[in-house]
């Protein structure tokens, strides 16, 4: 594995040569902490090369929290945050080693609200994998989305979530593995955070491999 780390990205490359499928991965609240680049690193470790963004760098994180809640309440597809995205799939996309045309990917909850916006707007994008993310707005611009693999817990904010996206999505035809973890709280993904849930993270990652390596590394967007 190689790893490479700029100011506002960090990058993690699989062993042999490419060109490897791709992943965005973009973080939650914390930013682009230790959890995100370990996140980065497992991808690596199953082929993927993994592009860790961070969009606080440089900036204030209060602030560019507000302006994309306000931004996603309005139902702005293209609000802050989501720019920046777009210019991280397009740096990704433009490496030796990485093949443009098989690239997903997945956020945690700030990340799992703006994956799932952006890819309302970029067909770039093979299949995203939101963890407690909303849903956008307008619902009609979820029947643009690429392929969903998403996770939610029992009781959260973002709970909800999941039965918007499986009746849009399904009405659709947009393929798409939803799953809420009964019992299991928001952060259940990250190993660093008291809401931890091995069980929950453990399940919901295989899937996210299982429906990646079908929808990014082999390209397939049947249902």
């Amino acid at each position: 594995m190689r790893t490479d780390s700029t100011n506002n990205a960090y990058l993690a490359l699989p062993d042999g040569a490419g060109p490897h499928p791709g992943v965005v991965v973009i973080h939650e609240a914390f930013g682009l902490n230790d959890n995100i680049r370990e996140i980065c690193r497992r991808f690596a470790d199953q082929g993927f090369a993994a592009l860790g963004v961070d969009l606080f760098r440089g900036r204030s994180r209060v602030v560019c929290m507000a302006r994309m809640f306000v931004g996603a309440m309005r139902g702005n597809l293209d609000h802050y945050g989501v720019p920046s995205l777009k210019d991280a799939l397009g740096e990704l996309a433009s490496h030796p080693d990485v093949d443009a045309d098989r690239i997903g990917a997945i956020g945690f909850c700030l990340g799992g609200s703006i994956v799932l916006t952006w890819a309302c707007t970029d067909d770039r994008l093979s299949a995203i994998a939101p963890f407690y993310g909303a849903a956008p707005k307008p619902r009609d611009a979820i029947h643009r989305l690429c392929p969903v693999v998403g996770s939610w817990p029992g009781k959260d904010f973002t709970t909800k979530a999941a039965g918007i996206l499986e009746t849009e999505l399904s009405a659709a035809g947009v393929a798409h593995d939803l799953k809420v973890y009964e019992g299991a709280k928001h952060s259940f993904f990250n190993d660093q955070w008291r809401n931890y849930d091995p069980e929950a993270a453990t399940d919901s990652w295989q899937r996210v491999l299982a429906f990646f390596d079908k929808h990014v590394r082999h390209g397939t967007s049947t249902t």
